[in-house]
């Protein structure tokens, strides 16, 4: 692939962005690759955990304005057909199996700050920046707004996307857009934690229902979203984990997948 590496360690999967000379930048080519990687590692049996990040100092500078520039002669067609390609690729990494870590090393802008939005866990640089600037060159974060609004609320969404203002990574944790704002040089071991803890102490086809769970029940109504519960609640207990799981508790023993 010319714009994104996929290096696989034990269980964990780490997909980088590799286009430092354009701040890696979401070109149509860089948005492709990057969903053939998820769409590889989530059906990778092997894989437990992903890893997302950047190379050089930015972690994606948002949509490549270049490209971007050239697709206003496309047709209508042809921008309907770029722009659900980065829809599918925020869709398959939010409702991923797999647990999925952004490992933030630099600024997050635009549509680079909502790849980190839709990941489970954003540890991100406490010297980045992130937000949403697409109102000031005269765009509109339509896609990105889906995730956001579901995560952070519509207050601070429209503070975020109306002003199109850039926040620290500290900001970005108060609010709930990140998980964690951390030193530079402590992001790899912090990654490498979660990795840790997630792959010793946590049952994937448990964390992979769980996941689904957080997908679907937002935006329904209560008696749906407890439908829907009831039903994974029923299901899960017929899972091998599950049975496997509880009958290591009973006996005391190490749960089968603290040896992964």
């Amino acid at each position: 692939m010319d714009f994104v590496r996929y290096e696989q360690v034990s269980s964990s999967v780490t997909i980088t962005i590799d286009r430092p000379e354009k701040r890696n930048a979401l070109s149509s080519g860089v948005v492709a690759e990057l969903l053939k990687c998820f769409n590889k590692a989530q059906n990778d049996e092997t894989v437990r955990v992903i890893i997302l990040t950047g190379s050089g100092t930015v972690f994606s500078a948002g949509a490549d304005l270049a490209a971007l520039h050239k697709l206003q002669t496309a047709t209508s067609l042809e921008n309907l057909d770029d722009s659900q390609l980065l829809a599918r690729l925020l869709e398959t990494i939010y409702r991923c199996p797999k647990p999925v870590i952004a490992k933030v090393n630099g600024h997050a802008i635009a549509g680079g700050c909502g790849l980190a939005s839709v990941c489970d866990f954003s540890l991100v640089a406490d010297s980045a920046k992130l937000g949403f600037t697409e109102v000031r060159i005269g765009f509109v974060p339509a896609i990105v707004m889906v995730f956001v609004v579901r995560k952070i609320g519509e207050v601070a969404a429209r503070d975020l996307m109306l002003r199109g203002h850039l926040i620290t990574a500290e900001q970005a944790a108060r609010i709930g857009l990140i998980t964690q704002a951390l030193p530079k040089e402590q992001l790899d071991q912090a990654a490498q934690d979660i990795v840790e803890e997630l792959t010793r102490n946590t049952s994937g086809s448990a964390v992979a229902l769980t996941k689904k769970l957080f997908a679907d029940i937002q935006g329904v109504g209560l008696s749906e979203a407890l439908g829907f519960a009831v039903n994974m609640n029923a299901f899960a207990r017929n899972t091998e984990d599950c049975q496997a799981g509880i009958a290591a508790f009973l006996d005391k023993k190490p749960m089968p997948w603290s040896s992964d």
